[in-house]
């Protein structure tokens, strides 16, 4: 058990920015809301799982939309709309509440209702990374239901979707809704039991987030290596490191779409990166071939600062290395596969993981 401080939520940013594969919202934007919801409503404590009681109510929270318009139209207090509509729909109150995702501004969206309502909120997350998708959580992977699920908007609407066919569907209503919305919303999903957060979730991803950022932070002070600090937190490799010379992004369906390039420098003169990216980065291929794909952490960060680079701030010139971070283990089963692997984005190839 912690209780989150101003310098935690600096050290979650930058780390939840890295876990994140570029997704998730603006980091930098996610901890100033949250710091201005915990100096306004009180402050907010961190539980581990196993420190959830056996009754508990579990309400997951996170936003929902395209990064590009998150920058420039910024959430208020949508996930607390949308947690108190979930409470009014099952007759079920929430005792503690929990990330969607451990990526970008999600990893702390739970805090700005925790705050408000006075809940702790859960050292997990559905995802242990960010994905583009809904239906991309462990929860619903290994049989959490996914409905009832509330969405919220910044002009006071909220929509309740009471039952969907399956959690895919769930995510082809719920983007629907959110583009009506403005794409940007927020929403809270029926509440979990404790059993199902400790036998689905990705634990102890947010102090793993707040670790990382420590150590990049630590790194910076002490002007020592700060990928190599990245390394010792969270065990990867360098996929490539250069200068982005070329980009397609466009806002599309609710989403953040398209290719990042990249000339190498240093050891990677003379080569060349391409990365997809739907909100978050997809597939990596060093001159044409593929070197990691989803599951797996393709995470794009400065090359100086290790602060990373998400979707919506990709920009022409910028020197940045390419790492690669091996999956959480709840993704790489075949019903893990199924639903976050490269075919499920529509690529036509297996998933190889990542060899450290």
């Amino acid at each position: 058990m912690w209780q989150v401080s101003d310098a935690d939520l600096e050290a979650i940013a930058i780390g939840a920015g890295i876990l994140g594969t570029g997704g998730g919202g603006n980091p930098y934007v996610g901890q100033l809301r949250a710091k201005q919801a915990i100096k306004k409503w009180g402050p907010v404590t961190v539980l581990a799982p196993e420190e959830l009681p056996e009754d508990a109510q579990v309400v997951c929270v996170g936003g929902i939309g395209a990064p590009t318009v998150g920058v420039e139209k910024i959430r208020d207090v949508q996930s607390y709309h949308a947690l108190r509509a979930i409470e009014s729909y099952t007759g079920k109150k929430a005792t503690a509440l929990i990330s969607n995702e451990i990526g970008g501004s999600n990893s702390v969206e739970p805090m700005i209702p925790a705050a408000m309502a006075g809940l702790p909120v859960v050292d997990a997350d559905g995802m242990g990374r960010a994905f583009p998708e809904f239906q991309m959580k462990t929860f619903f992977v290994y049989g959490v239901p996914c409905c009832p699920m509330a969405l919220a908007d910044e002009k006071g609407n909220t929509v309740i979707i009471p039952q969907a066919v399956s959690p895919k569907w769930a995510e082809r209503l719920a983007r629907a809704v959110t583009v009506q919305m403005g794409c940007v919303a927020c929403y809270a999903v029926t509440p979990m039991t404790t059993e199902q957060v400790q036998t689905t979730a990705v634990l102890h991803t947010l102090s793993l987030a707040r670790d990382l950022g420590n150590a990049v932070n630590n790194a910076r002070r002490r002007k020592e290596d700060v990928l190599e600090a990245i390394f010792k937190t969270c065990p990867g490799k360098t996929l490539f490191s250069g200068k982005i010379v070329d980009l397609e992004r466009r806002t599309t369906s609710g989403f953040a779409r398209g290719t990042v390039s990249l000339t190498g420098l240093g050891d990677y003169n003379g080569q060349e990166l391409a990365i997809d990216f739907q909100n978050e980065n997809l597939v990596a291929r060093r001159n044409g071939q593929i070197v990691c794909t989803v599951p797996d952490l393709i995470c794009v960060v400065d090359t100086d600062t290790g602060e990373p680079v998400t979707t919506e701030l990709l920009r022409y010139g910028l020197r940045v290395t390419v790492l690669g971070l091996p999956s959480p283990h709840q993704w790489t089963s075949p019903q893990g596969l199924a639903v976050v692997g490269p075919q499920a984005f529509g690529y036509d190839v297996g998933y190889t993981p990542l060899a450290l």
